[in-house]
């Protein structure tokens, strides 16, 4: 299985506790926290993965080389900021799969990754993992047809209360984006599946997996506890 891990944003809500840092490489219990995301990916059967780079790529680059824990590691890094749409197009084009999944660089998931797969083996459409949590104001929120299993619409964020979360994690054909331009900056969620998902079909699979995003201080602090003695 293949995966891309987005890492390349400017992580700007962060940089003030590890301006010395990409959001992705803020140590958490002592070691970068892409570290532990690709160390799960390897435990998951995952054998390649494309990270995709912009701020600091250097950093990453100089850190992990071009294998990790038996991950073959493939940078693809941006000429300028092209946003989380803009850098998935262009980290597209080094998958070799049919289908690859992605991740956010600044999220932890610990994904369902066999039903997952069995799912797009099953279906073939894309797939929205969804996350549910007892408050989704920080997040926006999906729209879902629990019926069919289907995304059907994004909420804006501040939506108070339960709900099913967007968590930032997808299965998609590898020429899901073929009619944007390469190297032309576009967000993913508000410049194509919050208009998509009307027209499209977009399977909808909800997670129970640990889910922690570490890009406010408050949630990056709290991963020090969470992940402590995860090295051990």
């Amino acid at each position: 299985m293949e995966a891309i891990v987005l890492a390349g944003g400017l992580g700007t809500r962060l940089r003030h506790v590890v301006p010395e840092w990409p959001k992705p490489m803020a140590p958490v219990a002592g070691r970068p926290f892409l570290e532990i995301l690709l160390k799960s990916l390897a435990k998951k059967g995952f054998h390649r993965v494309v990270l995709s780079l912009g701020y600091m790529a250097d950093k990453v680059v100089s850190y992990f080389g071009p294998r990790y824990a038996g991950l073959e590691l493939v940078y693809q890094i941006e000429p300028e900021p092209l946003g989380t749409g803009g850098a998935l197009r262009l980290a597209l084009t080094q998958c070799t799969a049919d289908h690859v999944f992605v991740f956010n660089g600044d999220t932890y998931l610990d994904l369902e990754i066999s039903n997952l797969e069995s799912h797009w083996q099953k279906r073939r459409a894309p797939i929205i993992v969804a996350r549910e949590l007892t408050d989704t104001a920080r997040y926006g929120r999906l729209d879902v047809n629990l019926e069919r299993g289907l995304v059907v619409g994004f909420a804006e964020k501040g939506m108070s209360g339960a709900g099913l979360i967007n968590a930032g994690c997808y299965v998609f054909p590898t020429d899901m984006l073929q009619d944007f331009e390469l190297n032309e900056p576009f967000s993913l969620e508000s410049d194509f599946l919050s208009k998509v998902v009307a027209r499209r079909q977009f399977d909808l699979f909800v997670t129970n997996g640990h889910f922690i995003d570490i890009g406010i201080p408050e949630d990056y602090s709290r991963a020090q506890t969470e992940f402590a003695g995860i090295w051990k």
